[in-house]
């Protein structure tokens, strides 16, 4: 979702919590969506996953089921534990289990998160860092994409 970045500080500022997330996640589902060009590469054990947030974007994350590295680029507030948090160039965080996060991107940003994984298949291990892998923007526009072939005829 798209929005003027500074007005939409405040709601940040309450969302210390997976549960209020998830609120602001279920407010913001029926709002035009962003293409984040996800990409995911698969290598020696690892898995990355990158997505491009707009700047004046809003976006929620899934709940993570692993720790692993954000690797972030551009400028963004993200959620903490601790409140929000203003990332500006590049920075490497660690991020733990069982956090769900929402960001809003003062400028175009990119965010990468790193995981340990004995798979290879990308559904399995999109399966194995999250329990809500359909929130994933890649899912849902595979989704969409079998629906309109099935409406198609394809």
């Amino acid at each position: 979702m798209r929005l003027d970045p500074d007005n939409a500080l405040l709601s940040l500022q309450s969302l210390s919590s997976v549960d209020s997330v998830r609120r602001l996640e279920e407010q913001i589902a029926h709002l035009p969506q962003i293409d984040m060009q996800s990409q995911t590469l698969v290598h020696g054990r690892m898995a990355a996953r990158a997505i491009f947030i707009p700047a004046g974007s809003l976006v929620t994350g899934v709940q993570t089921n692993r720790d692993n590295i954000s690797i972030v680029v551009g400028d963004i507030t993200v959620t903490t534990e601790a409140g929000p948090v203003r990332l500006t160039g590049f920075n490497i965080i660690p991020a733990g289990a069982g956090f769900k996060r929402a960001v809003i991107a003062h400028a175009d940003t990119w965010w990468a998160t790193v995981h340990h994984t004995d798979l290879t298949d990308i559904s399995a291990i999109e399966e194995e860092m999250t329990d809500e892998p359909e929130n994933l923007q890649t899912r849902r526009l595979a989704l969409d994409a079998r629906g309109r072939a099935a409406l198609s005829g394809e």
